[in-house]
């Protein structure tokens, strides 16, 4: 096996086949070079790293968090990351909005929905194409998160980015773009997702424009797997199914610029040459893709509709057990074969908050409005479910076993409140008469049993 040149970098040889360049599981503790002996073994900080390597460590965790929680990784680069900064001077990003953002002019009460965001004539690259859409919590304080919608068009070609604030959660819905990490390369396209940690520096290049999609930007706790319970060992997303790319690196001298997200302030800084220069790393923090296609969701197989939190991809803790700071749910494919019920989500009111975005096709609970690259909103312990269309057709149907097919759709689930920004309320295309989707719900109710 020979090193291959990905976008410039110099990327680590691979076992050939579909998932080439990557590494498969989650939170593994990986090992990866793209020269030869650029690892040390047997310790992590030797006298002399090998080709004058400069040893690093980087850490996603307290240094003394449980074992099982603890995540770090050592780098081996060219040059330490304190030389890929330098004098910082505050700049203004002004679609990217952190918490708390709570606007006295705008109501983030009630049931919102939005048509897909439209793309623009503007050049945009992943820095400027950010439109944050609602925030909840409180950045500072690392609890909360925040929802946005890219729209990029340009790559980044000597820009370099990372947040201090947050690990990010990105959903392609339209268009292809590579992610050139510290760590390697992940290359993403819808139906794919992939997480970004906290403090990594990447670029961000357009492999097919214009893209567009959905980002959850966690402040808390960094995202798992959620626990399966009864389920047992397998089904929902599965470890192996998670990819990690192999190291990569490139030696490039040309001025460049390297921009900082703290405390929902935006930084930049001017450096003579690439920071992406990690030769070699080990460790389990790091960037990883998944193949939402590869989720296998389980369900009810004789009554009744489970809760939503069964189709769980991935939770985000926080500090009360079993109460996310964030649920990352899918709603894909899948087969409905459950007798004398009512297949779509139920009408109910959340302890909560919902954002949901469609990547492709229909939801069964909203079959028209709802469309692909749309968002919709319901806040905590506001009412919300199936329209009468949905409502009429699930009560009267013929329940057979029923396939749904070409859906697509997810959640951001969070306990706290997300409260809109003014881009969301003024500017991004709201759907005015959504909550009118429920105004010819009749009243049945007539004081006699009925038949079943």
């Amino acid at each position: 096996m020979t090193d291959k040149t990905i976008s410039g970098l110099t990327q680590a040889p691979s076992i050939p086949g579909p998932h080439a360049g990557y590494m498969p599981g989650f939170g593994n503790d990986f090992e990866t070079e793209a020269l030869p002996d650029a690892l040390p073994q047997g310790m992590n900080s030797p006298q002399k790293c090998n080709y004058g390597l400069y040893g690093e460590q980087l850490s996603g965790t307290a240094f003394t968090a449980p074992s099982h929680q603890n995540e770090r990784t050592w780098c081996y680069r060219i040059r330490p990351s304190v030389k890929h900064s330098s004098r910082y001077r505050k700049i203004d990003v002004p679609y990217w909005k952190s918490a708390p953002n709570v606007l006295p002019d705008v109501q983030s009460l009630g049931q919102y929905r939005w048509d897909p965001v439209p793309h623009t004539d503007a050049p945009l690259t992943w820095i400027t194409g950010m439109r944050t859409m609602t925030t909840a919590g409180d950045v500072n304080t690392q609890v909360g998160m925040a929802s946005h919608i890219y729209l990029v068009t340009e790559s980044m070609t000597d820009d370099y980015f990372f947040s201090a604030d947050s690990e990010l959660l990105i959903v392609p819905q339209e268009g292809r773009l590579r992610f050139a990490t510290e760590l390697g390369v992940i290359d993403l396209e819808p139906q794919e997702i992939a997480i970004i940690p906290r403090g990594l520096v990447y670029r961000v290049e357009v492999l097919e424009g214009p893209a567009r999609g959905f980002v959850c930007e966690n402040y808390g706790q960094k995202f798992e797997l959620p626990g399966r319970g009864p389920i047992g060992a397998n089904c929902m997303a599965n470890r192996r199914d998670f990819k990690t790319p192999v190291a990569a690196f490139e030696d490039r001298e040309a001025p460049s610029t390297v921009t900082i997200k703290w405390c929902g302030q935006f930084h930049r800084c001017e450096i003579g040459h690439s920071p992406l220069d990690v030769v070699a790393w080990h460790g389990n923090y790091a960037p990883v893709k998944y193949d939402l296609k590869t989720y296998c969701p389980v369900g009810a197989i004789l009554f009744d509709h489970p809760d939503p939190s069964i189709f769980t991809v991935l939770t985000a803790p926080s500090g009360v057990p079993g109460t996310a700071n964030i649920d990352f749910v899918l709603f894909r494919e899948r087969w409905m074969v459950m007798e004398d019920t009512f297949r779509p989500p139920w009408y109910h009111k959340n302890i909560m908050s919902e954002l949901m975005g469609n990547i492709y096709g229909q939801y069964d609970a909203k079959p028209k409005g709802f469309v692909p690259g749309g968002t919709s909103l319901h806040n905590m312990m506001i009412p919300h479910g199936p329209d009468k269309n949905a409502f009429e057709g699930a009560s009267n149907a013929d329940l057979k076993p029923e396939k749904l097919d070409n859906t697509m759709s997810f959640m951001f689930e969070t306990r706290f409140p997300q409260h809109l920004t003014e881009f969301a309320g003024k500017e991004a295309p709201l759907q005015d008469d959504y909550i009118d989707c429920w105004a010819d719900l009749e009243k049945k109710f007539d004081g006699t049993p009925g038949e079943k």
